[in-house]
């Protein structure tokens, strides 16, 4: 599933084509996705401009004219594409129409923008800007990882007496938002703690520098296009390269990268999910 680095990529692709631009038209091409879509989607798309892009965790967020949002989320296998961009950003012509080409959204622009979802574990909703932050899905997410109010003491509170592993508090929505497991890996490869720790355990000091690590793997991820896996791609079509760079997840058996280490990289499982570590550099 696409993780934080993959939707802002996305996200900032979309921009030039929808942000300030009227939705000439949205075709609805289905019923559903994961669930519904809400009633009179296209009708209530349609006309509107979309007056700011934004992202909440790993939802993509259209604040329309209407005086509602477009809550977007890609789910496993969800793409948004742009075609026929006249601003020269995007050099793809508009394609044939394809079989799980569910949403389509006409911009004024003579953009293209396409809704593709294979699986259909993506999702769609409307809902009111001004409590948009009350949303089923949004009310309970914590502070955005690259935000102020993700800082060192809230990560050393969030921590405290807590007796699950750091990997899996670090996924925990609650605590963090947009954090998925890719990027938990490596963020605990580069603060050394192996994610069988208990999150309860480990000193403030320790906690405290996974803050700015957290921050450094996540921007480095968006700055390569985030991660090329399984269907990831980015709103021009293209692949992210951030998964060139992996020190540890999907490099079970390799040898660690750390200088003068070389012990092979061990994959165990946590919650139904694999963690990558060096059991010689990560304690």
């Amino acid at each position: 599933m696409p993780e934080l680095p993959e939707v802002e990529t996305v996200r900032r692709g979309l921009s030039p084509a929808m942000e300030g631009v009227v939705i000439d038209r949205a075709d609805v091409n289905r019923p559903d996705l994961r669930w519904p879509f809400p009633e009179r989607m296209a009708e209530r798309l349609t006309g509107q401009t979309v007056q700011k892009l934004r992202r909440r965790s790993k939802y993509i967020l259209a604040d329309l004219s209407s005086g509602e949002t477009l809550l977007i989320h890609l789910g496993m296998s969800g793409r948004m594409t742009v075609s026929g961009d006249p601003l020269g950003q995007f050099v793809h012509e508009h394609p044939i129409t394809q079989k799980h080409d569910h949403v389509v959204f006409h911009m004024a622009n003579g953009a293209r923008v396409t809704f593709n979802d294979p699986r259909r574990f993506g999702a769609m909703d409307l809902l009111q800007t001004a409590i948009a932050d009350d949303h089923k899905l949004l009310s309970v997410l914590g502070p955005e990882p690259l935000g102020n109010d993700f800082n060192e003491q809230h990560l050393i509170d969030a921590f405290r007496g807590k007796n699950t592993p750091v990997k899996s508090a670090l996924l925990d929505q609650g605590i963090v938002a947009g954090l998925g497991n890719i990027y938990v890996c490596e963020a605990l490869y580069r603060g050394r703690v192996s994610p069988r720790r208990k999150a309860g355990q480990i000193s403030a000091t320790r906690v405290s520098a996974l803050v700015p690590i957290i921050r450094k793997v996540l921007q480095d991820a968006i700055e390569a296009g985030g991660s090329s896996l399984r269907d990831f791609r980015q709103a021009d079509g293209e692949l992210g390269y951030f998964q060139h760079s992996f020190d540890v997840y999907g490099r079970e058996g390799e040898p660690c990268r750390t200088e003068g280490c070389g012990t092979p990289i061990k994959r165990i499982t946590q919650s139904g999910r694999s963690s990558f570590y060096c059991a010689q550099c990560q304690r």
